[in-house]
C-alpha cells in the first residue's frame, strides 16, 4: 500500500456515497413523483444509463488527459448534477430529475474505472490487493451514504431536496482529495499505440466469463438494491430501517475488500468466485423467507458480500485479458456491459416491485445468478490451470 492507494479508497469511498445516497432516495422521490407508480426506479435508472452511454466518451477522455483530470472532469459532473437534482426536487420536476440523474452517469461511469486505476498504482504482483482494498474504500460510503440520505432529508421544507445539495459538499471534498493522488502517466505519448482490436479482446474466453459475472452480479446487486427501499415502504417499516438496512448492505459490499485480494491469492479467483454465486444464492433464500426488518438486513449484507467477491473476482480475472495500450477500450467494454446490464436491471426493479411484488423479484434473481455459476464452470473446465 502507498500514499496514493489510500487517497483513491477514499475517492471511492465518496463515489459510493453518492451512489448509496442516489439508491436511498431516488425510487421514493420517484416513486411520489411519478405519474405512474412504476415509473419510481426510472431516476435510478437514468443514472445507470447516463454510465453506459458515456462509457465511449469516458474512454477517450481517460485516453487523451490522462487518469487524473478525466476523474476531475467526472466530479464536476457530479457537482453540477446534484444542484441539478435538487433544483428538480425543488419544482416537482419528475422528468427534470430523470434527466439530472442521466446527466449524473458520467459521474458513475467515470468513477468505475477507479478500481482498474488502483491496479495501476501497484507493483504486478500486488495488483488484486490494490484493486481490493481501493474496492474496500466503498465502507466510506456505507457509514456517510445512508446517515446522509436520513439526515440530510428534511435539511430543508421539500423533502430529500438537502441530501441532494448535501452530494454537492460531497463532491467538492473528492475534488480536494483527488488533487492530492499523483498517477503513473498513461497518455498517448507514454504508451505504445496499438494493440489487438476489441473484438479479439473481447473473444477471449477469461474476458467472456470477466464481463458476463461482473456485469450480472451487479445486475442482480442493483435489481434486488433498488427495490428494497420501495419494498420495505410497501412492509410500513419507517425510512430510518431503510437506511440501516442499506447501511449493512454497503458494509457487506466493501468490508471483504480489506481480505478478498489475499483470498484470490491464495484460492484462486473462480473459487471465491464461486462462493459470490453461493452468497447470491443464499440472499434469495432469506429475502423470501419474509418481509421483517430481519429479512431484509441479512439478505442484503449477504448480497452484498457476495457481489463484492463477483466484482472484485471479475475485475482481477479481465486484468489477465489486455495489455497496457489496450487497456481504455477494454475497460469501457467491461463498463458498458455493467452500465447496460444496470439499466435494465433499475427498470425491471421498479415495474416488478410495484406490480408483481417483492417475492417474484427475488425468484427472478436466480436466472442470472445461475447464468454466473455456468460461465464459471465453463472457464474452469475450458483453462483448468491458468485461473
Amino acid at each position: 500500500m502507498n500514499r496514493n492507494l489510500w487517497l483513491l479508497a477514499i475517492c471511492q469511498g465518496l463515489f459510493l456515497t453518492n451512489n448509496v445516497t442516489f439508491i436511498a432516495i431516488n425510487g421514493l422521490v420517484g416513486l411520489s413523483l411519478a405519474p405512474l407508480g412504476w415509473m419510481a426506479t426510472l431516476p435510478i435508472m437514468g443514472y445507470v444509463v447516463g454510465g453506459a452511454l458515456s462509457t465511449a466518451l469516458v474512454a477517450k477522455t481517460q485516453e487523451r488527459f490522462g487518469r487524473k483530470r478525466s476523474f476531475q472532469l467526472g466530479l464536476l459532473v457530479a457537482f453540477a448534477s446534484a444542484l441539478l437534482c435538487a433544483y428538480a426536487a425543488a419544482q416537482y420536476n419528475f422528468w427534470l430529475l430523470c434527466t439530472a440523474t442521466l446527466v449524473a452517469g458520467y459521474y458513475n461511469a467515470n468513477a468505475n474505472l477507479y478500481r482498474f486505476a488502483a491496479a495501476e498504482l501497484a507493483q504486478p504482483a500486488w495488483r488484486e490487493k490494490a484493486v481490493s482494498i481501493v474496492m474496500a474504500g466503498g465502507l466510506i460510503g456505507a457509514v456517510i451514504g445512508p446517515n446522509l440520505a436520513a439526515q440530510t432529508r428534511t435539511l430543508v421544507s421539500v423533502p430529500f431536496m438537502g441530501a441532494y445539495l448535501a452530494l454537492a459538499v460531497v463532491a467538492l471534498v473528492s475534488m480536494v482529495v483527488l488533487s492530492q493522488i499523483d498517477f503513473p502517466p498513461t497518455t498517448a505519448k507514454n504508451v505504445a499505440i496499438g494493440g489487438r482490436p476489441l473484438s479479439k479482446i473481447m473473444l477471449q474466453p477469461a474476458f467472456i466469463v470477466a464481463a458476463a459475472s461482473g456485469a450480472l452480479s451487479y445486475g442482480v446487486m442493483n435489481l434486488l438494491m433498488a427495490a428494497t427501499p420501495i419494498a420495505m415502504q410497501q412492509g410500513r417499516l419507517p425510512f430510518s430501517d431503510v437506511a440501516l438496512v442499506l447501511q449493512w448492505h454497503v458494509i457487506g459490499m466493501f468490508a471483504p475488500g480489506f481480505f478478498t485480494g489475499h483470498l484470490i491469492r491464495r484460492w484462486g479467483v473462480l473459487s471465491i468466485m464461486g462462493v459470490g454465486v453461493a452468497l447470491n444464492a443464499l440472499c434469495i433464500v432469506v429475502a423470501l423467507s419474509g418481509v421483517a426488518l430481519q429479512q431484509f438486513l441479512f439478505a442484503m449484507f449477504f448480497l452484498g458480500v457476495g457481489w463484492n467477491f463477483l466484482f472484485t473476482g471479475s475485475t482481477t480475472l479481465s486484468l489477465q485479458t489486455y495489455s497496457p495500450e489496450e487497456k481504455d477500450r477494454a475497460q469501457a467494454a467491461l463498463n458498458f456491459f455493467v452500465f447496460a446490464t444496470m439499466a435494465v436491471s433499475s427498470f425491471a426493479s421498479g415495474v416488478l416491485v410495484t406490480t408483481r411484488g417483492w417475492a417474484l423479484l427475488n425468484i427472478g434473481s436466480l436466472l442470472p445468478v445461475a447464468v454466473i455459476a455456468a460461465s464459471l464452470l465453463w472457464l474452469k473446465v475450458k483453462t483448468p490451470r491458468k485461473v
